[in-house]
């Protein structure tokens, strides 16, 4: 790091007047992630930083012009900088001479959803006795990290799971399909940069293409892909939720759920 500049220090979590200090001089070893942090490690230490609802890094030539909620940059020898952009100032940035997975923020995250770590048997154990709703459950971060709204939403749909459904009443072969479900949604993401619902964009300014795979996220109203019964929308713990009626709904049986406008969609 050949200098570090901090224009707002007022982000989720105040930057300290010192840590400009800390890192000027040092060399980046490793660049890695864990959940939504990603953490910049050095010999003495390691930056954790975080995006926040609407923050962005961009790598851009030493000396590009800032923008307003441009709060800081760190440049680096060859002539370039990582800059962070955020409107709403909930990102944060925070330095650690210890092991950063002891950090506050870091310490009681769950595993990551495409570890060995989680797997059926895992979520078949933490669900046991829980009354809470599956969604909400699956988006808790002291479960499995990573796993946000839309994923949650089109995860249940491709497990065929009620996002109401308590989770303590999962058997085993509907963890492991929720599971699978959960992987497959985020692999799915991945390979396609993500999901842009607003102004999102990856590191090169490509939005992602995800969207339009969705099976119910953001569809009320709409015929469901697969059985054409409209999505339903309601709202749990004030985040919205989407889901079949039928595809996800009670077992019922083929001529019932013809009458209730579940035929396959042509």
């Amino acid at each position: 790091m050949t200098r570090v500049t901090v224009r707002e220090r007022r982000l989720r979590w105040p930057i300290p007047k010192d840590f400009e200090a800390r890192i000027e001089g040092l060399i980046v070893r490793s660049v890695e992630r864990r959940a939504k942090y990603i953490l910049l490690r050095f010999d003495t230490g390691t930056v954790i930083l975080h995006l926040g609802m609407s923050g962005s890094l961009r790598v851009l030539p030493t000396g590009a012009a800032t923008l307003v909620h441009d709060h800081w940059d760190i440049e680096v020898e060859g002539g370039a900088l990582l800059r962070f952009h955020d409107p709403r100032r909930f990102g944060s940035l925070h330095w650690t001479e210890a092991d950063p997975q002891l950090h506050p923020l870091l310490a009681k995250l769950a595993p990551e959803p495409l570890s060995p770590g989680f797997d059926a048997d895992y979520l078949f154990r933490r669900t046991r006795r829980r009354a809470v709703a599956i969604k909400l459950l699956l988006m808790n971060s002291q479960l499995v990290v990573g796993v946000g709204n839309i994923y949650a939403s089109e995860a249940l749909f491709r497990a065929r799971l009620s996002p109401r459904r308590a989770a303590g009443g999962l058997s085993r072969a509907q963890c492991a399909a929720l599971v699978t479900a959960v992987r497959a949604v985020l692999s799915e993401a991945i390979e396609v940069g993500g999901t842009t619902l607003r102004d999102y964009v990856d590191a090169d300014g490509v939005p992602g293409y995800f969207r339009q795979r969705l099976y119910v996220y953001e569809r009320a109203g709409e015929p469901c892909r697969i059985c054409a019964t409209p999505i339903k929308h309601s709202a749990q713990a004030a985040r919205s939720t989407y889901w079949c009626p039928n595809c996800q709904g009670v077992k019922r049986s083929p001529k019932k759920r013809a009458r209730m406008g579940g035929r396959p969609a042509s």
